[in-house]
């Protein structure tokens, strides 16, 4: 096991700038997930992490050494591939216990820790089998179990469940994260799913158009998003907003909506210093109101979307279209207007964000 330390690191192809001096230090036995909008650059780092792709400025360091000028098999790291590319000539067990077989380990050690591997992930029973013969789940499985028998000293995952339907992804997240708190290795992942980064990660590492926007636990990012842009895209539904202005008095602050509703913001919160402000609002936090309410607003249900549970209304405002989630089953059709309610204290404050 291993720390990372990503020092202002750069790449450039030519005249075009993919990353912008990133730095990030992920620290021994780590779940990190990079996590971002398809073209942001975290692909791009990771191959850069296993030495797949050169480094045009900055360091990567593992375990304290510099890896800019090592090869990959030199890094002793493990990487499992959206593609799970293992060999269809081959059987599990020999897929599983290639990587060893290349250093040139002696058989009977390949055989105890392909053993060992398969006991981990579950394919004790599918050692002779070969991929053809195999669902997408255990081929992924497969993979993994060929990353787990070198025992790296960091695993990197790049988008590993996107070929999977989504009911196997769900299951597959709670095994990396089972397999990686079993192992304690340091664990580098790289996925546009932010609900995988939620579900998963220690700490996420928000990145867009090669550089970071926020580095923080799941809930960090969830309850206090640095900017609009990470706001919008960790959660989901994602966040709700609204374009409007912020009033000071000497009794506090309040926001002032494209009808002007008008919501009182909790005191010695931190304000945008600009007076055109975003209003942003999760979801789960707006409350079906009355025409009465303080601070409610006017919508027109669009979509209603029953899920069990909870919920799900799609509204249109003077403001733009908003998501609403209700616990139960609310007596909302569509064409109805309803009043809406922001919860004061969970609303989020964003100036000059587009």
């Amino acid at each position: 096991m291993a720390n990372v330390d990503i020092v202002d690191v750069r790449k450039s192809y030519g005249d075009a700038h993919v990353l912008h001096g990133i730095d990030v230090s992920i620290t021994d036995g780590e779940f990190v997930v990079l996590v971002g909008p398809s073209g942001c650059g975290k692909s791009t780092l990771l191959r850069m992490i296993a030495g797949l792709e050169t480094i045009s400025g900055g360091e990567v360091r593992i375990g304290g050494s510099v890896m800019n000028a090592l090869l990959p098999k030199d890094r002793d790291i493990a990487m499992v591939f959206q593609n799970y590319a293992l060999y269809p000539n081959k059987t599990v067990a020999a897929n599983i216990g290639f990587p060893l077989k290349m250093r040139g380990e002696k058989a009977a050690a390949i055989k105890e820790r392909v053993a060992e591997a398969a006991r981990t992930l579950g394919l004790e029973d599918l050692l002779e089998r070969y991929p053809r013969q195999l669902s997408g789940g255990q081929r992924q499985r497969v993979a993994m179990g060929r990353a787990i028998v070198r025992s790296p000293r960091v695993f990197l995952f790049d988008e590993p469940l996107s070929n999977l339907d989504a009911k196997l992804r769900v299951k597959m997240r709670a095994e990396i994260k089972e397999l990686h708190q079993r192992l304690g290795t340091t664990m580098i992942y790289v996925t546009h799913d932010q609900i995988e980064a939620m579900t998963m990660a220690d700490r996420i590492v928000v990145m867009r158009g090669g550089r970071i926007e926020q580095v923080g636990t799941p809930l960090e990012l969830y309850d206090r998003p640095a900017n609009q842009f990470v706001a919008s895209f960790i959660g989901s539904p994602s966040m709700n907003f609204l374009a409007g202005k912020l009033e000071r008095t000497e009794s506090g602050a309040t926001f002032i909506g494209p009808m002007g509703e008008r919501i009182a913001l909790e005191k010695g919160r931190d304000l945008p210093s600009t007076g055109d402000v975003i209003l942003g609002i999760r979801p789960e936090h707006l409350d079906l109101a009355t025409t009465e309410t303080p601070g409610a607003f006017m919508a027109n249900v669009a979509v209603v979307e029953p899920t069990g549970a909870e919920t799900m209304i799609v509204a249109r405002t003077a403001g733009g279209e908003m998501t609403i989630s209700c616990k139960g089953r609310p007596d909302v059709r569509p064409g109805q207007t309803i009043w809406l309610r922001p919860l004061p204290e969970h609303v989020h404050l964003f100036a000059g964000e587009h």
